[in-house]
Order: structure tokens, then sequence, then C-alpha cells
């Protein structure tokens, strides 16, 4: 059976995209109505939300289509352009540049080779383990000692952050579960889906009820209000979603919830990051709202812990 034959993948991407038309819909609407500064300001955020997720949704459909290695192709490449974001905003030094160099066009294109040839073993400690002291190696030869730990660590953080993390998505797909052909396709599909939606229903409903910011010095508009509606929202419809992944229904309920605290632990570590360096986006690839690094700062920390989760108890 091919993807285009799958009835519970043609039905997610399917309400994805309705879910994106009506939202359209309702933003053209809003912007048309909504005069004042604070209120088109809010509408102009949600639209700017809602196209991305056009994008977004574009990639991640052409990713489960196509088949596993054009997915890993994809992958690959916005690990390479994040951690261009990430890198852009750091002080870099000449010592730095053969260190960076092995990072973009050695270590990222062998992270995903890994994925792609389902090498577990040193996927999972390839950068951790191997490449955080290859790298602290390759800087010191270089013997520019000035802001060495700092340097140092921001390199290796990208690269935890933007290739490892990112690259157990499209890792999903070689796992060894249970299921006809397209069970990980799905199961792809369906954590992007409700990390995604965790972090828009979290916006809306902190911009509905929101009063009391989690973290104030580092990004007012996360509250908890926002945090719990949009947490138990996502939860709700990850466990309702059941029926297109291994799990059952407390099952996918139990792994949606822990999806969207992981999601929201990136959302704010990222804006820390953020305001560590003094800048509102991490770039401007996506018009009108940030880069690569602003849409998928949930998604790198909650994948690999559902990926690891997936592996150890529902994996063959």
């Amino acid at each position: 059976m091919t993807m285009i034959q799958d009835g519970a993948l043609v039905a997610l991407v399917g309400g994805v995209l309705a879910l994106l038309i009506v939202a359209s819909i309702v933003g053209a609407v809003l912007s048309a109505r909504v005069t004042s500064a604070s209120g088109r300001a809010t509408v102009d955020n949600i639209n700017a939300r809602i196209r991305a997720w056009w994008v977004m949704t574009a990639v991640f459909v052409l990713a489960v289509v196509v088949g596993r290695g054009v997915s890993v192709l994809l992958f690959a490449l916005m690990s390479f352009l994040a951690l261009r974001e990430f890198v852009t905003l750091a002080p870099t030094r000449p010592g730095d540049h053969r260190a960076l160099f092995w990072s973009f066009f050695i270590v990222t294109p062998l992270q995903y080779y890994l994925v792609w040839t389902e090498w577990y073993g040193l996927f999972s400690i390839l950068i951790p383990v191997y490449v955080s002291i290859f790298l602290a190696i390759r800087t010191a030869l270089a013997g520019d000692t000035e802001h060495f730990l700092e340097r140092t660590a921001i390199n290796q953080w990208g690269l935890m952050i933007c290739v490892y993390f990112v690259s157990h998505v499209p890792a999903l797909l070689m796992l060894p579960i249970p299921g006809d052909g397209n069970v990980n396709a799905r199961l792809m599909f369906y954590f992007v889906l409700v990390v995604q939606l965790s972090d828009v229903l979290q916006f809306v409903w902190g911009k509905s009820i929101g009063r009391r910011p989690v973290a104030p010095s580092i990004s007012p508009n996360k509250t908890w209000e926002g945090l719990i509606g949009g947490a138990g929202s996502a939860t709700l419809i990850g466990a309702a979603l059941w029926w297109a992944t291994p799990f059952r229904p407390i099952e996918a309920g139990v792994m949606a919830l822990l999806l969207t605290i992981m999601g929201f632990a990136g959302g704010l570590i990222m804006s820390a990051i953020k305001r560590d360096r003094g800048v509102k986006d991490y770039g401007s690839m996506l018009s009108g709202h940030g880069g690569i690094l602003d849409r998928i700062d949930s998604l790198c920390f909650a994948a690999p812990v559902f990926f690891h989760l997936t592996r150890y108890f529902f994996a063959r």
C-alpha cells in the first residue's frame, strides 16, 4: 500500500489542510475587521503563524509522501539552515573556522547518513560523545584561547539542537514498529502535528485569557493559562488521533502530553538564547515570522524524547 492509498495518513493530512483553510479564512476576516493597534498586532502575528504553517505543512507532507531517502535529505537541509542561523548569532573567531567546517560539512551529513542506514548505535552517540570531544580538540589546536569555553560550547550546543535533536524526527522512520508499512510515516506526521498544534493553541489561549507569565524575563507572552489551555487541548487532540499511531488512546494522550511539555520547554530555552543574544528572531527565511529555528524550536526538544520513548515501549 502506498502512502497516498493509506486512509489514515490521507485523513491526517486532509484534516490539517482543512484546518489551515479555515484558519486562513478567519485570519483574512479578522484582518479586515480589527482596527485597534493591539488587535492588529495580534491578528498579524496569527496570520504570520498561519502562513508559516502552510510552508511547514507542505514540507512535512512532502517528507512523508516521497519516502525515507528524500525525507532524510529534507531534514538534513533543515538542520544545515538551522545551524547556520544559530551560529550566525554567535561571535566566532578565525580559530573556529575549521571546527565549523567539520560541523556543517562532515558531522551534519554523517549524522543523517546514520539515520538513512538505520545505524542506531552510532546515531545515538556520535554528536554527544565523539563529536563533542573532537570539536574541542580541533578548536584547541587552532591555538586561540580567547573565550575558548564560550566558543566551543556554542558550537557544540548548536550541533546538539540543530542537528542531533532534529535528526530524531526522520529517525522515526527507521523504528521497527509493528503495523503496516506506513505506520512510521503516520507517526512522524502525528508528532509534528501535536507539537505544532500545541504551540499555536498555547498562543491562542495565552492571548485570550493569559495573565500570569511563566518566565516574564524570558518570554512574557508565555503564560500559565496559555500553557495549561494549549497543552490540555493538544493532549486531547493527540489522544483522539490514537488511530493513526501504534498507541492506544490513553498511551497516545500520555505521549501527546509529554510532547506539549517538551515543546514548551524547547520554545522557552530558545527564547532565552535569543534574549541572551539580543535578537527577536533567529532569521528571516519565513516571511513575517522569523527563521527556521523560530518555527522548529519546539520540535527540536520534543523529538529525541518522543523517539526514545517510542523505541523503548512500542518498537519490536
